[in-house]
């Protein structure tokens, strides 16, 4: 299934995308994307349903697949290319950020520049979607605790993640920096997450062009590891990183977003993002 929320923000209707294309709506049968429409009994339930006797809801703004999360969860460095166009190190251990919920946003609203920003940067990536409570989990259970999976636009400062001192969160978190969606896409349909073609455009120039063939911690590995340090919730998002191509890699020389710009972004049976770049 693809599952999607339709509406202004804080007030959208979780939907299906039905086999005709057409937005349906759910909410008849589930208040939102919660713990229970995410179990692995909610989304049977879901999976039961003939789309065609639910309403159709009218295309308009398409905000985040999930309500807003308990965490934010982001993995750096977990793609062998992407480490070696910065220069990094092959992380002996998955390293693991959390970005602010301000973050959190839309797959197509705005992107502001933080004010003064020199060096916001893009990255595209395969996130999972938490449907069951995940403490402690071996790696051997972890997928059961997926349900899903979807895009998210990692947009990071890297004068804020990397010249200011501390953790990288403050060049992570800045607000609209976590473009969610458009779908949540239920396991079944991605027998495969570790081979999913994805890509990211700047006003229609290629910047990425990698697949999840290159990450090197996988998802079953990223659940149970990130599980081990903090509980995570039904609808929590784990962002897996980012593969070759980001502006602070650019030869000869970095490029980083000025304003004005659009980016579009997608993964291979996840669908697609486009974002306007604008002043704070």
């Amino acid at each position: 299934m693809k599952l999607l929320r339709v509406g202004a923000p804080g007030a959208e209707t979780p939907c299906m995308v039905g086999p005709d294309g057409q937005y349906r709506d759910l909410s008849g049968t589930v208040r939102d994307f919660d713990a229970e429409a995410l179990s692995p009994a909610g989304l049977a339930r879901l999976a039961a349903l003939d789309p065609a006797s639910l309403p159709v809801v009218a295309l308009g703004r398409i905000g985040p697949c999930v309500p807003r999360p308990v965490n934010f969860v982001c993995i750096g460095l977990n793609y062998a290319d992407h480490a070696a166009e910065t220069g990094a190190a092959i992380p002996k251990e998955p390293i693991v950020f959390l970005k602010s919920l301000g973050a959190f946003q839309g797959p197509n609203d705005d992107v502001r520049l933080p004010r003064g920003s020199k060096k916001t940067d893009w990255e595209v990536e395969l996130a999972i979607i938490i449907g069951e409570r995940a403490s402690y989990v071996p790696e051997h259970e972890a997928m059961r605790h997926v349900a899903g999976y979807c895009v998210v636009n990692d947009v990071s400062e890297r004068e804020y993640q990397i010249e200011r001192g501390g953790t990288w969160d403050k060049g992570k978190g800045c607000d609209t920096f976590g473009p969610t969606g458009p779908w949540l896409v239920t396991q079944d349909e991605v027998p495969d997450p570790q081979n999913l073609h994805m890509w990211l455009d700047v006003d229609g120039s290629r910047m990425q062009d990698g697949s999840t063939k290159t990450m090197i911690f996988d998802v079953r590995k990223l659940v149970s590891y990130v599980s081990h340090f903090m509980t995570l919730h039904p609808g929590d998002v784990i962002s897996t990183g980012t593969p070759p191509g980001v502006g602070m890699g650019k030869k000869p020389a970095p490029v980083f977003l000025k304003g004005g710009e659009t980016m579009r972004l997608g993964i291979e049976g996840l669908g697609e993002q486009a974002q306007r770049v604008v002043a704070a």
